[in-house]
């Protein structure tokens, strides 16, 4: 079983907390090329950004991205270090409970939400034109490509591997429940986003969006028994959306292919994703791979394993 794999009397919780800050250390470390860039750019230009929506807009929108997704690449190798020399688990532990990644399961799920996303985009552009601008330049939208494709699954694989695998498989550690865990990294997830611009410009009610999104990966994370759906989603999520638009107040600023110009509110936007769209992929999900026994799988207690074999031989 997924969760239970990192549940070991040789990694108690201080172990995550210890880890968690190397990990957090790593990504600042990644994180200084994009501070510096924007204080030699701000003393050049005099002027000082007073938001962090001000501060992504201070480079030009490529430079900016490659630089903060820079972090991310340290940060997922602090989580690879972490896993496997402090708490000696491999990184197929913290991935997946099959014999090896399922990258089927990874592509069905990328593709579904790319489809979904794609779509809905469009039909907002068709239905409201007056909200949205043709953005599309080609050579910038070029190197997007090139950087997005890249460096943003590295960036979501991260936050996967962080909140779905490390700290999912830490809290159990804790709490010897299930429960307990996917209800605190979903609210840790959400909360992670408090900073975007996109709560400065809507308000914390946009929490609702990024912590209903940590529970809906959780769930389908703990009922897979792996991170691959969700390492697809999350990064479909991320990288279409940062190729087909972006906006003045949104967390990514990008060379994308359209624009939004209309004032953002806090509405049907939020509600309908996580009370209507996640549920039902949650259902596609369950009939595709036949999941079954969810109040076990979501809720129930768990005892100490310390090898794969023992879990494999029960």
């Amino acid at each position: 079983m997924f969760i239970e794999q990192g549940v070991k009397k040789e990694n108690p919780f201080w172990k995550y907390i210890v880890g968690s800050i190397l990990i957090i250390l790593a990504s600042t470390i990644g994180q200084i090329p994009f501070g510096i860039a924007v204080l030699m750019k701000t003393m050049k230009s005099g002027t000082m950004p007073t938001d962090s929506a001000g501060m992504l807009r201070v480079l030009e929108s490529n430079l900016s991205l490659f630089l903060m997704m820079l972090s991310f690449v340290f940060a997922l190798l602090g989580v690879f270090i972490v896993i496997k020399y402090f708490h000696k688990q491999t990184i197929l532990e913290v991935t997946t409970s099959r014999s090896k990644i399922d990258w089927s399961r990874v592509f069905f799920s990328f593709g579904l939400w790319a489809v979904f996303t794609i779509s809905s985009v469009l039909l907002t552009y068709y239905l409201s034109p007056e909200e949205m601008i043709w953005n599309f330049k080609p050579i910038p939208f070029a190197i997007l490509v090139l950087i997005g494709v890249i460096l943003i699954p590295i960036q979501t694989s991260t936050e996967e591997y962080v909140f779905r695998g490390y700290l999912m498989q830490g809290f159990a550690n804790l709490s010897k429940n299930k429960w307990f865990p996917l209800l605190m990294t979903s609210v840790i997830f959400g909360t992670m986003h408090i900073f975007n611009p996109e709560i400065d410009k809507m308000g914390n009610i946009v929490l609702v969006y990024y912590i209903g999104t940590g529970l809906f990966l959780g769930i389908i994370t703990l009922m897979d028994e792996g991170m691959e759906l969700a390492l697809g989603f999350h990064a479909a999520n991320n990288l279409v959306t940062a190729l087909l638009v972006t906006s003045d107040w949104s967390a990514l600023q990008t060379n994308s292919i359209f624009k939004d110009i209309s004032d953002p509110s806090a509405g049907l936007e939020i509600i309908i994703p996580v009370f209507v769209i996640f549920p039902l992929l949650l259902l596609l999900f369950s009939k595709k791979y036949k999941w079954s026994d969810w109040k076990e799988k979501l809720t129930g207690d768990i005892k100490y394993k310390t090898t794969i074999n023992e879990l494999n031989n029960d």
